[in-house]
């Protein structure tokens, strides 16, 4: 069976993990990467002997002027790939989804796009069976994967009647921490619920989720404080086994030192993670309590990884090159050494 053919649009923070992810895939090639810079990010991706396409010719005529290789423009990108992944900035990709369709090359978005972009938002573990076959679909971003995730396993065992959470976000990406971000404060994001709550219904319609945003001056990650009222009285291990039914769900023991989320990323850049990165939803298991049918946790998002093993996801599904979730996820985690249980892995 041929290869799913993967063109990447855009080679920044999400982008290069993105391409990194679909070389490491079995069933996957990649078809090249478009963008539109010429400064040193296509010349890492250069080294690495990937294709590199100038989004129209004058920024091919660009690139080639920085003495970068270049293969050839997106459009003929797109003529040679059977998925397109956008990772362009946020609103580009709504503009180039029409682009897509019209072309007919199905198309992944990011989650700083609108539901109504692709029509379908997605999270492997709860709804890949609904991207199969359709010509585009949209993963959410990172904290709603998180969300999707954790409520998301717990639903699935019937627990959750509603839930409540505080998310604490990192203000800017690390790499671009030297252009703007907050220092010596926090920023608390006026609507009520947060956008991610919305975002979440795009993906469990039925759930009774409401979340409170405040922006922290730090570029590691994103940390979330939930409480949960649960249908039932449950029991601590009960809680546990639910949380335990998602391979990308880790646990975290702050007895083992991991008391904040950067000795969790200096234990994932030692693990030989690429960049450090966190595919998993961390928990701190000491921080789980469970009262009657109340339920607190709290975990870390990494939000430059967690959505990646979700594009992959959504790749497959979208062309029915897998058509069951289970076996697409496998798949992904073995190939990105994504594993649920006590992190990190004994």
């Amino acid at each position: 069976e041929d290869a799913i053919r993967v063109a990447v649009n855009g080679y920044g923070a999400i982008g290069k993990r993105v391409v990194d992810a679909v070389r490491l895939q079995p069933d996957m090639v990649l078809a090249g990467v478009a963008d539109v810079a010429t400064d040193w990010r296509p010349r890492i991706l250069e080294q690495g002997g990937v294709p590199l396409f100038g989004a129209d010719a004058a920024h091919v005529s660009a690139m080639e002027a920085a003495g970068l290789r270049v293969t050839g423009t997106f459009d003929e990108l797109l003529t040679r790939s059977d998925v397109v992944v956008d990772c362009t900035p946020k609103g580009r990709g709504a503009e180039n989804a029409r682009l897509y369709r019209d072309i007919g090359v199905k198309f992944v978005v990011q989650g700083g796009e609108a539901h109504e972009v692709a029509g379908h938002s997605f999270v492997a573990e709860v709804n890949f069976a609904e991207a199969v076959g359709r010509t585009g679909t949209r993963v959410v971003s990172c904290n709603t994967t998180s969300i999707v995730r954790t409520l998301g396993a717990l639903a699935g065992n019937g627990l959750v009647e509603r839930a409540r959470g505080t998310l604490m976000r990192r203000a800017t990406d690390p790499w671009e921490s030297h252009m703007g971000g907050i220092m010596n404060t926090v920023v608390p994001e006026a609507d009520i619920p947060s956008h991610q709550a919305l975002d979440a219904q795009t993906v469990l319609p039925n759930l009774d989720v409401v979340t409170m945003a405040v922006r922290v001056p730090q570029t590691l990650a994103h940390v979330h404080m939930w409480s949960v009222d649960l249908t039932r009285p449950a029991s601590l291990e009960e809680v546990l086994a639910a949380f335990g039914d998602s391979p990308r769900i880790a646990r975290a023991r702050m007895s083992d030192g991991l008391t904040a989320i950067n000795t969790v990323k200096e234990v994932a850049s030692d693990m030989g993670r690429p960049r450090g990165d966190l595919y998993e939803v961390v928990l701190w298991e000491e921080m789980l309590t469970v009262r009657g049918t109340e339920l607190f946790y709290g975990y870390m998002v990494d939000n430059l990884a967690i959505v990646i093993p979700e594009t992959i996801d959504a790749v497959r599904a979208l062309g029915g090159w897998v058509t069951d979730a289970g076996t697409s996820i496998r798949m992904t985690n073995e190939s990105l050494g994504i594993r649920g249980g006590v992190w990190p892995p004994v």
